[in-house]
């Protein structure tokens, strides 16, 4: 099974994220959790251009895969993996845990670093939460992911299996996470404590700072329990909280694609490299 994936990476790729689309877009129809701010047509219509851009941009730049990589670092014995005896199966599942909490320990330092967070800010900038946004991320920030996931991967020579179950994973979880649907509570108390849910990850997209430095998880719950940065509800419950960033609300900032593409570029003092503060309430 797991060489069939290996050898059929795209259509697996392809086929689990709009699956995992298709199905969050209907969830988010029949069980909303929260009333939208801004149309979704209009939201919709950006995240989605911002992917597809994204997608085109990292094609270009890096036409070699993660899963490429990970198979000329594996046919060249690069990586930590080559100098230990380990089984396959193993080897697949510690590479993707491994990954994932790469990917946490990125989201806090893009969330620390003030130029990072200039890339980030575009994420966190979307006034509502919904399954577009799991794929809005300014396109400097998804490259220089990658670099770190090529990084990553060279450190640990992954297997191939292991990088193409872990793109999946994460963006499936990211489309999961993001969305904005009514999880039963009885559920999702359970839930959290082993993958990361809509409402855990909600709170992070808080305006509020000492919310929006909390489950940086994108999969994997342990790490924020693991570092102490979690936190279960927002101050302000889900249906009060505001979501996006307190000091850019206006629409051309924070949902036209334009916008967000030069919204790290800005020398608008109140477009701040800093992460969001609580006491800025400021708008453009």
């Amino acid at each position: 099974m797991l060489s069939y994936i290996e050898s059929h990476e795209t259509v697996f790729r392809l086929f689990s994220f709009f699956s995992i689309f298709i199905m969050m877009a209907a969830f988010e129809w029949l069980f909303p959790k929260r009333l939208l701010s801004v149309s979704k047509a209009k939201r919709w219509l950006n995240n989605i251009s911002l992917m597809v851009f994204n997608t085109i941009a990292l094609r270009i730049i890096f036409p070699v895969a993660a899963a490429g990589f990970a198979a000329w670092c594996q046919a060249n014995g690069i990586g930590l993996f080559h100098f230990f005896e380990i089984s396959h199966g193993i080897a697949v599942l510690i590479s993707i845990v491994a990954l994932d909490g790469i990917i946490w320990f990125q989201h806090r330092l893009f969330h620390t670093v003030p130029l990072l967070w200039r890339l980030h800010a575009v994420h966190h900038a979307d006034r509502d939460l919904d399954v577009t946004s799991g794929a809005r991320f300014h396109t400097l920030e998804i490259l220089l992911s990658m670099l770190i996931k090529l990084a990553a991967i060279a450190l640990l020579g992954a297997p191939v299996v292991a990088v193409i179950l872990f793109e999946i994973i994460l963006s499936g979880m990211a489309l999961f996470n993001h969305s904005n649907v009514a999880l039963p509570h009885s559920i999702d108390k359970v839930v959290r404590w082993f993958v990361v849910t809509p409402d855990m990850h909600r709170v992070h997209h808080s305006i509020h700072r000492h919310e929006s430095d909390s489950n940086f998880g994108f999969n994997l719950a342990i790490w924020d329990r693991l570092f102490n940065t979690y936190r279960a509800q927002p101050d302000e419950g889900h249906y009060g909280m505001t979501i996006g960033l307190s000091y850019v609300r206006e629409e051309k900032h924070v949902v036209w694609l334009f916008g967000l593409l030069r919204m790290p570029f800005t020398r608008n003092k109140t477009l701040s490299s800093e992460p969001s503060n609580e006491q800025n309430n400021s708008t453009l």
